[in-house]
């Protein structure tokens, strides 16, 4: 939620005469908390919590959510008993729903209530949303312990009842808590993640048992034996709430909100993987359930979140602040039209409807209304772009293709990290390093951070640099 929400007394007092929104206000049992979040936010609200609202035995499964770097969002929540208006916007209009699923909203750095109720034997399954930069990944895939918020984690983790600290990594958290389960006694579990990385439920495995390891061996054989990862896609774009919005809220609903939440008409998810404690009935809602998720994790990653990628780096480079704004320029959208070209060719089976697909982000991406900020989409390149666009110029290349398109969304990275005022990535450090050099030093740099072997190969920096300034000089 965006910080002016909180900042605004004019709207205050607008709206002061309203009552708050609160299971007073919309009376209902609260359902036994039987899935625990990590990572509370705009998306988590619009999605997963959404998907478990209209669960057909949704009375049996409460959402315990935690934040992830601030308390602000559990704080604000709490006060409406979990409570939030969710908002669908489309170019026809807004329609408002109340969502009940989540039942208690708590600080993320309250570790000793993750684990109590980790450790409970209602727990069932554990649903992330950290983003891809909180699994501590290196390029290679495997927990990178050297990084310094992983490496301070591991120390406490591994310093065990003579730590006087807290994790503070969602990995660490995430550790500490399964632990406390598998002294408990209650069994196996879930881990559901819901971030978007290719393979995530493998890697989120890789990250927590890298953790684990260091902490205790035999916790990490216990989680091996007890914990499923359940690989996802997700797909709902959710933009950050505005002061606007909560006004649209009081005015059409009659209360006040301080948690709503704007998101479009479209959602998706796909799993897969096991769920040994149980499960809501998710595909009651629409979601999912298949064996081989990968092609559907390749469809989002690259045909969704690889545009978004492109318009975030090469809009801003154009002036542009949102993801419509991006993509009514033809030079914006030639560019996207021209990665999914080459994304769609490594994308085979009738099942992912691959035209329909692209012809509804189109439209998505088009919808004025809802401010999908380009600033935000921005954040986390490095490992985004590791994600996103290394894969398909991989692909194409060993097709025998120059991978210009994926090229030229590296490029737009490399200009807009040169000339951004202000970076946030994992590897923001590395960046300021790479910046200070110059020319193909500066390029090669900046490759080696999205794959180690790219400075090596001539041609691939020769492809890059001639693409860079695509959109700076336009």
């Amino acid at each position: 939620m965006s910080a002016d929400v909180h900042a605004d007394p004019l709207r205050d007092s607008r709206h002061a005469e309203l009552p708050r929104l609160s299971r007073a206000l919309m009376p209902g049992a609260a359902a036994p908390i039987r899935i625990v979040h990590l990572g509370l936010g705009a998306f988590h609200r619009s999605h997963q919590a959404w998907y478990t609202q209209h669960a057909g035995d949704s009375s049996a499964w409460g959402i315990a959510s935690f934040t992830g770097r601030r308390p602000d969002a559990a704080v604000t929540l709490s006060q409406q008993d979990g409570l939030y208006t969710l908002v669908e916007r489309s170019d026809a209009g807004d329609s408002f729903e109340v969502i009940g699923s989540i039942v208690e909203a708590a600080d993320g750095d309250d570790v000793g209530r993750l684990a109590e109720l980790i450790a409970s034997p209602g727990t069932a399954i554990v649903t992330l949303t950290v983003t891809e930069a909180a699994y501590g990944l290196g390029p290679d895939g495997r927990l990178d312990a050297a990084a310094p918020a992983i490496a301070a984690d591991l120390q406490l983790l591994a310093a065990g009842a003579a730590a006087s600290g807290k994790p503070a990594t969602p990995l660490g958290r995430l550790v500490l808590a399964l632990a406390a389960r598998s002294r408990s006694g209650s069994g196996p579990l879930a881990v559901v993640c819901c971030d978007n990385l290719a393979h995530n439920g493998t890697l989120a495995r890789r990250a927590v048992l890298g953790m684990a390891e260091a902490f205790d061996a035999g916790l990490a054989a216990w989680i091996l034996a007890n914990v499923s990862f359940v690989s996802t896609s997700v797909d709902r774009i959710t933009p950050r709430t505005t002061s606007a919005d909560l006004d649209s809220v009081a005015s059409a609903c009659g209360y006040r909100d301080e948690s709503a939440v704007v998101t479009e008409p479209f959602r998706d998810w796909v799993l897969s993987g096991d769920f040994p404690a149980g499960r809501p009935r998710w595909e009651d809602a629409g979601a999912t359930f298949v064996d081989n998720i990968e092609p559907f994790e390749n469809r989002k990653l690259w045909l969704l979140n690889g545009a978004h990628s492109l318009l975030a780096y090469a809009g801003q480079l154009r002036g542009h602040a949102t993801v419509a704004q991006a993509l009514a320029d033809a030079a914006c959208r030639e560019a996207v039209e021209a990665f999914w070209d080459e994304a769609a060719a490594h994308l085979q089976g009738e099942e992912l409807r691959i035209r329909d697909y692209r012809s509804a982000l189109l439209q998505r991406f088009g919808n004025a209304r809802i401010a999908h900020n380009l600033a935000q989409i921005a954040m986390d390149g490095s490992t985004k772009l590791r994600l996103r666009a290394v894969p398909v110029l991989r692909a194409e290349r060993a097709a025998g293709r120059t991978g210009a398109a994926a090229g030229r969304m590296i490029a737009a990275w490399a200009d807009y990290v040169i000339c951004a005022s202000e970076i946030t990535d994992p590897l923001a450090g590395s960046l300021r390093l790479a910046n200070g050099l110059e020319g193909r030093e500066r390029l090669e740099s900046l490759l080696g951070l999205l794959d180690p072997d790219l400075p090596a190969e001539a041609d691939i920096v020769e492809l890059v640099a001639g693409l860079q300034g695509s959109f700076v000089d336009q």
